[in-house]
């Protein structure tokens, strides 16, 4: 394949709340951009994203897959994120490493919870949006409503650039406020034909004002068209597709598309919009890290400056273990030694591999831009930096999220106990959200993850992929521990050994931290403590964080709590330690935390329960014998979302309390805010 260059290239994804319609879309682009030869639906469990067996029996997307393709002469690499909130660490991931992201809407139910959850995430690494109403062809579809609920439930500038032609059973196509032309999408060839032709006699009012809003927000953003608007001239459309693209790439504007992918239409002026207004690998300035020591590193995202790339994703795809590299400058070709600046170890790269789902494409080389992956790889785990040994950088790693649930399990037979310990060891590689470990009252083998879909997925997997059947206990939740009052202990460690005497006295005050801010601690000595080196204190403090991984009341983790270390004591011989530094002040924290008024903190869950009016009271009552509280009820005209806040433990078997209640036609997404006190 011929190098394109990097201006031709644009790395996207496509994000929503679940069901929205993104892995649709997806398909739609891929059998467009001639990517498939032929249209899967996800309905019909053939869909090329959802390539799991998890995946097309459930109809929805678990793991994020990467395809590459072809359009207007650029090359497109596409991400498909899951919209479960259990799977919200691969929509993390990928968010880390896109330079543009389409953010999908159901034109029905507008914002819902997840799109607010991952708006968030591209907020945080700052990616540049469009929008696009999907299913307009549905009864109830409202563009007007959808953009409306982007601009003040996100706070965003939301521009529309097209306007459907009708919506629901009328929804014929859309017109382009841009050059004025109305899109229709021929039943014929499944709306490979796009036809183009003058606006229809009764959308021309209607699109004339909607052009003239159009032009007034992106005059609000351009110097240029501003002047141009104020002297009433006539404005080309390339002038605003320029300060389209430039307000889209500061993140200033979201430009806003509609159409529907399940009936084949508008999906051709979605992909266009990606080539003209989302930057490629260039524009999105420059690549930032620090070099070993933690020193600032700042160099081109350029084909022609040094190789780095980050590991983003870690897949096991028929026994293979593939390890998914976003390549942010230089090149990298096979036989090339990478160093891993993460674990500081280099590695010789002896397969690298273009990714279209599950299928992998052998390539020679790659360059910055890309998205490729590798194999053969063991000590590459997700957020790991690669880069030339000769210049290292390490770049900013991807957060994933505490697990919230948890449950035991052993292998159905004894003999498959190594089996599940091996595949175990895989998926814990994959999922950094997914945590396994052995209680050490019982002995039993606890796994933690997000959800209980998320634990179900894996149960399920341990079993198809790798052959390892488990029996699991009922789901609980994961607990922490924190403190409601400032205290201050001591502790004290003396022995004599024959090496010599191993001695600390430590004081530690501990007080509450703000909920969700976690635990921190700091040397807080007073002047008079001068004298005391700083190994000592670095032993000091060491001890102070092995001390707050387990809270006095039932050993669960600590969490909110802060700790400062207020005095450092001797022997009488002046003596102390680092050792006995240590232990002292594992043994003051556990002092302090008892006087502390410590309490236990469970997972508080913000929930949001759709429902027709009728159900509103017998929900409600529910949540409330449920510990719930009731934060709203925004009513609608075909439905009610009632939000509020619940302990997770209590929502156990929700489904099927929910469907009884509603007879079948109540859903709710249920979303992690934050451990409190119930």
């Amino acid at each position: 394949m011929a190098r394109t260059p990097i201006q031709r290239i644009r790395n996207f994804g496509i994000m929503a709340h679940i069901d929205a319609g993104k892995t649709t879309v997806s398909e739609r682009i891929l059998f467009y951009s001639g990517r498939t030869y032929k249209m899967a639906e996800v309905h019909d469990g053939d869909a090329t994203m959802d390539w799991m067996e998890q995946e097309r029996e459930r109809g929805i997307t678990i793991t994020s897959a990467v395809s590459s393709f072809e359009w207007r002469k650029h090359e497109l690499h596409l991400i498909d994120t899951p919209g479960h909130v259990d799977f919200t660490v691969e929509v993390e991931r990928s968010l880390r490493v896109l330079d543009g992201v389409v953010a999908l809407y159901d034109a029905v139910s507008g914002v819902e919870p997840q799109s607010e959850t991952v708006w968030a995430q591209a907020e945080k690494y700052k990616v540049p949006r469009l929008a696009f109403a999907n299913k307009m062809d549905r009864p109830g579809a409202n563009f007007e409503s959808c953009v409306e609920q982007v601009r003040k439930v996100l706070r965003a500038n939301p521009i529309p650039v097209q306007m459907p032609m009708g919506s629901a059973s009328e929804f014929a196509g859309v017109i382009d406020l841009i050059e004025m032309k109305a899109l229709a999408f021929s039943d014929s060839d499944q709306g490979h034909t796009v036809e183009l032709s003058e606006i229809p006699a009764q959308f021309r009012s209607q699109t004339e004002e909607a052009r003239e809003r159009m032009i007034e927000q992106v005059a609000d953003l351009d110097d240029d068209i501003a002047s141009l608007y104020l002297e009433g001239a006539e404005i080309d459309s390339a002038l605003i597709k320029a300060a389209l693209r430039k307000a889209t790439v500061e993140n200033k504007a979201v430009p806003f598309f509609c159409g529907s992918g399940l009936r084949n239409k508008g999906v051709q002026p979605l992909l266009d919009a990606v080539v003209d207004y989302l930057p490629s690998p260039d524009e999105v300035g420059p690549l930032t890290g620090v070099d070993p020591k933690g020193h600032p590193l700042s160099w081109e995202r350029s084909p022609k400056a040094h190789f780095s790339a980050l590991v983003f994703k870690v897949q096991h795809i028929d026994g293979q273990k593939y390890i998914y590299l976003r390549m942010y400058s230089g090149k990298l070709s096979e036989g090339d030694n990478v160093l891993n600046s993460t674990k500081s170890q280099t590695t010789r790269i002896k397969n690298l591999f273009r990714m279209h789902a599950n299928r992998a494409e052998r390539i020679s080389e790659a360059f910055a831009g890309d998205m490729i992956a590798l194999t053969r790889t063991r000590n590459f785990g997700s957020g790991d930096t690669l880069c030339d040994p000769q210049h290292p950088i390490v770049l900013e790693r991807i957060e994933a999220r505490a697990p919230v649930v948890s449950i035991s399990i052993e292998p159905e037979s004894i003999r498959d106990k190594d089996k599940l310990t091996e595949a175990l060891a895989a998926l814990t590689d994959e999922d950094p959200t997914l945590k396994v470990e052995e209680d050490p009252e019982t002995g039993e083998m606890v796994m933690r993850g997000m959800g209980e879909l998320h634990l179900d997925i894996v149960c399920d997997r341990l079993q198809r992929e790798f052959g390892a059947a488990v029996r699991r206990g009922k789901p609980s939740v994961v607990r922490r521990e924190t403190c409601t009052t400032e205290a201050t202990g001591r502790g004290v460690f003396a022995r004599d050994t024959d090496e010599g005497s191993i001695f600390g006295d430590v004081g530690v005050k501990v007080r509450p931290n703000a909920r969700g801010t976690g635990r921190t601690w700091a040397a807080a000595l007073p002047s008079t403590h001068a004298y005391v080196k700083p190994d000592i204190v670095n032993a000091v403090l060491l001890g102070v964080q092995d001390a707050l991984a387990f809270g006095p009341l039932s050993g669960e983790e600590v969490a909110d709590v802060h700790a400062d270390v207020v005095s450092i004591g001797c022997d009488p011989k002046g003596n102390v330690s680092l050792l006995g530094a240590r232990i002292a002040a594992g043994e003051a924290v556990r002092n302090a935390l008892k006087d502390a008024g410590p309490v236990i903190l469970e997972p508080i869950m913000e929930l949001d329960v759709v429902v027709a009016e009728e159900h509103i009271g017998d929900i409600i009552s529910d949540l409330t014998l449920r510990n719930g509280t009731i934060e709203s009820v925004e009513s609608g005209e075909l439905r009610t979302v009632i939000k509020a806040l619940v302990p997770l433990r209590t929502m156990f078997g929700y489904t099927m309390k929910l469907r009884s209640m509603t007879k079948g036609r109540g859903v709710f997404t249920m979303e992690f805010r934050a451990f409190d006190q119930v």
